[in-house]
């Protein structure tokens, strides 16, 4: 087993590894609904923080306002999403998820419990539990390693 840094290449190989194959994985889960991982991103967004403004969405989602707005024509197209007034302020658009849009999104986190379970269900809540931090400890890097400009 490589000790230093040629464990830490490893280690990051093992991650890209991984991120290609969630990444075909996301992809496919997705396209059996008929939508692309950002359009799903939206859903999600929308089902874990319910409506909220076109702008809000995308600083949540990490996009410029111009790509959020392509990606609601798509799902309000779709059935998935409807635009509405804000009720408090007229100047802004209220993108919540449809019934419809609800019901696709149960049906992907469905799909996500059941892969969960699959991958972790005989794993020792012990090394569960070390698993989660690395990838804590990994995320939280990554992400300064991002806003640093690296």
């Amino acid at each position: 087993m490589p000790e230093g840094p040629a464990a830490a290449s490893v280690s990051l190989d093992r991650l890209f590894e991984l991120a290609e194959v969630l990444g075909a994985m996301m992809q496919r889960g997705v396209g059996e609904w008929g939508l692309t991982t950002a359009r799903a991103g939206v859903l999600w967004t929308l089902l874990d923080n319910g409506s909220m403004t076109q702008r809000a969405l995308a600083e949540r989602r990490g996009v410029t306002p111009r790509n959020v707005t392509g990606l609601l024509d798509a799902l309000e197209m779709d059935g998935l999403i409807a635009r509405g007034a804000h009720p408090t302020d007229r100047r802004a658009t209220l993108v919540s998820l449809t019934e419809k849009g609800r019901s696709v999104t149960a049906a992907l986190r469905g799909g996500r419990d059941g892969l969960a379970a699959e991958l972790f269900a005989d794993m020792p809540e012990a090394q569960l539990a070390a698993f989660r931090a690395g990838l804590e400890t990994t995320i939280t890097r990554l992400r300064g390693i991002e806003q640093a400009g690296c």
